[in-house]
């Protein structure tokens, strides 16, 4: 992986105010230009093309390098996808929540069927602070028990792992949605797929972080936040 050295070679602005722009835009619903008039408000004149090279480097770096620190995900798993526009046509953004509403996984797919599902289900079952639910709960889209049937004759899922499906029974992670929508609302949507995906993954990374998901940093403490950002890239807080 990158060293922390080597993070920030080749950018002539400093580290703390990259991370400062990174982690605002990730966070808040506010656009490249409104970034760039808070940092120009700040004496720091900054392109907004040059802040969104910024996001598209560290945005996913962030979200890797947190994932070692989360707290362990715990209880029934609420899957559920939202839409998210990428170049002008309607993606899937899959999402998971346990029952406290601390973030699972996330996964930007093209399609929404049972290959996307599974796809999904794998990646969330990797991570390292997962374990297999006792317990998945979706709505009533067809692909999801065909994908949890054949995950389970394939050894890939817990064979006693129950699946609920209704309606009303997701409102947990639908209501964790609008975290995201909030955040992506101001940004148009996203006019490349890799870009949109290299952006969701610091959105969600900063949702982890404000839920108090992150070991020894507490919900909504900006400080704690700020100073465990700048820990993970080797930089003094």
């Amino acid at each position: 992986s990158m060293t922390d050295a080597r993070a920030f070679r080749g950018f002539r602005f400093p580290a703390e105010v990259i991370l400062w722009a990174v982690r605002w835009y990730l966070s808040f619903p506010i656009s490249y230009r409104d970034l760039e008039r808070m940092l120009a408000d700040r004496g720091v004149q900054v392109d907004h093309t040059t802040m969104c090279r910024w996001v598209q480097r560290f945005a996913p770096e962030l979200e890797k390098r947190m994932r070692r620190h989360l707290r362990p995900c715990r209880g029934p798993w609420h899957v559920d996808e939202t839409y998210v526009r990428v170049g002008g046509q309607w993606r899937y953004l899959y999402r998971a929540v346990d029952d406290t509403g601390q973030t699972i996984d996330f996964l930007l797919s093209a399609k929404r069927d049972k290959k996307a599902a599974k796809r999904f289900f794998r990646q969330a079952l990797a991570r390292g602070n997962t374990r297999h639910p006792r317990t998945l709960v979706t709505d009533r889209l067809k692909s999801y028990p065909g994908a949890i049937r054949e995950m389970k004759r394939d050894g890939e899922m817990w064979r006693f792992t129950r699946h609920r499906r209704g309606r009303w029974l997701n409102n947990r992670v639908e209501q964790d949605h609008r975290r995201v929508k909030r955040r992506t609302g101001p940004m148009l949507g996203f006019q490349g797929f890799w870009t949109a995906r290299r952006t969701l993954a610091g959105v969600e990374a900063m949702a982890m972080l404000a839920k108090g998901q992150v070991r020894a940093v507490p919900a909504n403490d900006l400080p704690a936040q700020r100073a465990f950002v700048h820990r993970v890239f080797g930089i003094a807080a």
